[in-house]
């Protein structure tokens, strides 16, 4: 399943490089839902942070949503919930290396294997 990256549309490559050398990076959220006996904590889609810009403010949605409707899952919704709290008050959870590398090898063109020229 690929997970969609938000704010990076119609963004090159380089552009994208440039902006992580000066401090933007790319983070998930978590977020907490439940219902009755079971509890869902889940991560959100990753979002690209600019240098200047809040990730905690970003992950804000993701927080109201697990305060109204994770905490009502015993014994796992507060849990969840604050865990939830805890990594989006951190700015979410970074993950610029692992999707640097990803969208660089995405960028490279393709290179042709080599072949050994046919023996007569």
């Amino acid at each position: 399943m690929a997970t969609k990256i938000q704010g990076i549309e119609g963004m090159k490559y380089s552009e994208m490089e440039f902006e992580v050398q000066r401090g933007a990076k790319f983070v998930y959220f978590q977020y907490c839902v439940s219902v009755l006996i079971l509890t869902f904590k889940r991560p959100s889609d990753i979002y690209f942070v600019r240098a200047e810009e809040n990730a905690v403010v970003k992950g804000l949605p993701f927080t109201l949503l697990s305060l109204v409707a994770g905490w009502w899952g015993i014994p796992w919704g507060p849990i969840y919930t604050v865990q939830s709290f805890i990594t989006n008050f951190q700015g979410g959870k970074d993950v610029t290396q692992s999707v640097v590398a990803s969208l660089r090898a995405q960028a490279m063109p393709a290179q042709p294997a080599v072949s050994a020229p046919p023996q007569s």
